[in-house]
C-alpha cells in the first residue's frame, strides 16, 4: 500500500485499486482531535469517546480524500456476513442498519467502516461501476464476508468475477493473533481442508486472516487481491489495535467511493 498524506492526516491507498473513477483510503490514527488513547483519529463514539470528536475526525477524513462528509454511509458492526446496498447517502442518522457489508453503484455516496484489528477488504469492479467495503472480524471472516460481498456485486450489479480488485487492508497479522480452540474448529468447518495452511502452529494456534479472506474470494472466482501485510498490532504508532493496546483504544477508518 502507499503511504499518503493531506495536512495532518495519514491513510494508505491501495495501488491495485487506483482508478479515475474511485476514492479509496485506510485511514492511520493520525491527525484528529481525539485525546488519550483515542488519539487522534477515531471515528467510533463505541470506545467512549465523544460523538463530538467522532464527528470531527470523520469530517477531516472525508474532507481529505475530497468527499463530502453528508455523503457517509455506514454500519452498526456486528460481526456478521449480512450485506447492505446503499442507493442514498444516510448522513448523521443515530441507527444505522447492522450488518458488516456495504455495496453501492452510486457516486454521491461514501462507504465507511471502522477498525481496530479487524480486517478492511474493499472491492471494486470498474466494468459496472459498483464497490463494497467489508468489515471482517475472525468471525466475519469464517462466515466468509469477503465472498458475500463480491457475491452481492454480482448479484445486485451484474459484476463478474474476474473483473473484481479487492484490497485487504491493515488489521491484526498472524504473528499476534494466537487463538483457542473455538476458532480452530470453526476454522476448519468453514475451509475444510483448505482450512490447515490458515493456521499457524507456533507454541499455539494462530490464524491468518489475510490468507482466510484471500481464500474465500478465490473460491467465488476472485482473483485480483491486493494483500496489505500491514498488522496493527505491530504498528500501534500508527493505527489502532485492540489486542495489541488492551481494548483501551479507538477505532481508524477505511473508505471507498465512485467519482
Amino acid at each position: 500500500m502507499n503511504l499518503n498524506t493531506s495536512g495532518d492526516i495519514r491513510y494508505y491507498q491501495f495501488p491495485s485499486l487506483q482508478h479515475a473513477d474511485l476514492t479509496q483510503a485506510v485511514f492511520t490514527r493520525h491527525g484528529g482531535v481525539s485525546p488519550v488513547p483515542f488519539h487522534s483519529l477515531n471515528v467510533s463514539v463505541s470506545v467512549g469517546d465523544s460523538r463530538a470528536n467522532m464527528i470531527e475526525n470523520r469530517q477531516r477524513a472525508f474532507r481529505a480524500l475530497g468527499r463530502a462528509p453528508d455523503s457517509v454511509a455506514d454500519l452498526w458492526q456486528i460481526h456478521s456476513a449480512e450485506v447492505v446496498r446503499v442507493d442514498a447517502p444516510m448522513g448523521e442518522i443515530q441507527t444505522p442498519p447492522k450488518a458488516d457489508i456495504l455495496i453501492t453503484h452510486r457516486p454521491e455516496v461514501t462507504l465507511f467502516l471502522r477498525f481496530a484489528d479487524c480486517v478492511p477488504i474493499l472491492l471494486f469492479d470498474p466494468r459496472v461501476q459498483a464497490i463494497a467495503l467489508v468489515h471482517a472480524g475472525w468471525r466475519g471472516t469464517l462466515q466468509k464476508a469477503s465472498a458475500a460481498a463480491a457475491r452481492a456485486l454480482m448479484e445486485h450489479y451484474g459484476s463478474r468475477p474476474p473483473d473484481i480488485r479487492a484490497g485487504i487492508g491493515p488489521s491484526i497479522g498472524p504473528c499476534h493473533y494466537a487463538v483457542g480452540d473455538e476458532v480452530v474448529t470453526q476454522t476448519r468447518a468453514a475451509f475444510g481442508a483448505d482450512a490447515d495452511p490458515l493456521l499457524i502452529t507456533n507454541h499455539q494456534y494462530h490464524l491468518d486472516l489475510w490468507a482466510a479472506n484471500a481464500l474465500a474470494l478465490q473460491q467465488v472466482g476472485v482473483e485480483q487481491i491486493e494483500v496489505s501485510g500491514i498488522c496493527t498490532a505491530c504498528h500501534t504508532e500508527h493505527f489502532f489495535s485492540h489486542r495489541g493496546e488492551q481494548g483501551q483504544t479507538g477505532r481508524f477508518g477505511a473508505l471507498i467511493g465512485l467519482r
